[in-house]
């Protein structure tokens, strides 16, 4: 009796990560990153902006039963804006080199890993200054230098290469800037992965924020986000319904803030996720800092 109850254990345990990894890929950018003025590229420089992003969830309403996942991306984005134009704007360019750590449960069975993720290149990067606006478009791509693996969630590390089309906007209610308006809209297109016949489907993305100065260096506001496939994924290893595309929805409040001294901006997030397809609903908290040299 103990082992055939040891052998059912395992052929849960195993009917369940099957039942995990077999969801759909979702695209590289991790939405909810960006907040308050998500669409304003800064002036010419040269910054480091580090993310710290929490993410816990414990629903996956497509996927396997007693599911919990924490997760923990720290990610070091250089970026630098320089006094070139291009069409009246800025030309700039950016990297991000990304390290994650997740914990996930399945069916009892607890498992963790933490390595390099997929690092990210923007080599276009353009940003205009018009007097009530802020306008960035850039183009970006993602390369699989992170160590993919059938046997955890793709959390940071994919497998297939993805380039990003970014396009945002933050408009200024009022002339001395205390009111803003900021959307961010990504758009990837994925390729064949590395190791499975699956191309997954493009990826859009939006993030957007409604802001507040209510003192001389701190903001307040709503932020949120929404992550949506786009078209089918195809390749020959498909053996899931093409026509159900993964999504998620996020909203929350941002506080931002900035210490003339250090040169530093300081901003704090959380979003709330609902209305998930095929793929885990929680809670993204987001602590990030910016330092202009």
């Amino acid at each position: 009796m103990k082992k055939n109850h040891l052998i059912a254990t395992l052929v849960g345990v195993i009917s369940s990560m099957v039942g995990l990894l077999a969801q759909p890929f979702s695209g590289h950018y991790p939405v909810g990153v960006e907040g308050i003025k998500c669409g304003s590229v800064p002036p010419p420089g040269i910054y480091l902006r580090d993310y710290n992003v929490f993410y816990s969830a414990d629903r996956f309403k497509d996927g396997p039963s007693d599911f919990d996942i924490l997760g923990y991306i720290n990610a070091a984005r250089l970026i630098w804006v320089s006094d070139f134009k291009i069409l009246g704007a800025n030309w700039g360019t950016d990297l991000i080199v990304p390290f994650g750590y997740i914990d996930w449960k399945v069916a009892g069975a607890s498992h963790d890993y933490f390595g390099i993720g997929d690092i990210y290149y923007e080599p276009v990067l353009l940003a205009w200054h018009p007097k009530r606006f802020d306008i960035g478009i850039g183009y970006s791509f993602w390369a699989p230098t992170g160590e993919y693996s059938q046997n955890r969630p793709s959390l940071l590390w994919k497998g297939f290469w993805s380039h990003m089309f970014t396009a945002g906007m933050t408009y200024y209610l009022d002339s001395a800037k205390t009111w803003a308006i900021s959307v961010l809209n990504r758009y990837e297109i994925h390729t064949q992965h590395n190791e499975i016949d699956i191309t997954p489907g493009d990826t859009y993305s939006l993030e957007w924020g409604v802001s507040k100065a209510i003192a001389k260096s701190i903001e307040v506001g709503l932020v949120g986000y929404y992550q949506q496939q786009v078209t089918d994924d195809s390749g020959s290893a498909v053996n899931y319904d093409k026509s159900i595309y993964d999504r998620v929805i996020g909203l929350g409040p941002e506080i931002l803030m900035f210490c003339p001294r250090l040169n530093l901006f300081t901003s704090l997030r959380y979003c709330r996720e609902f209305s998930a397809t095929q793929r885990p609903e929680g809670n993204l908290i987001s602590l990030t800092f910016t330092k202009r040299f």
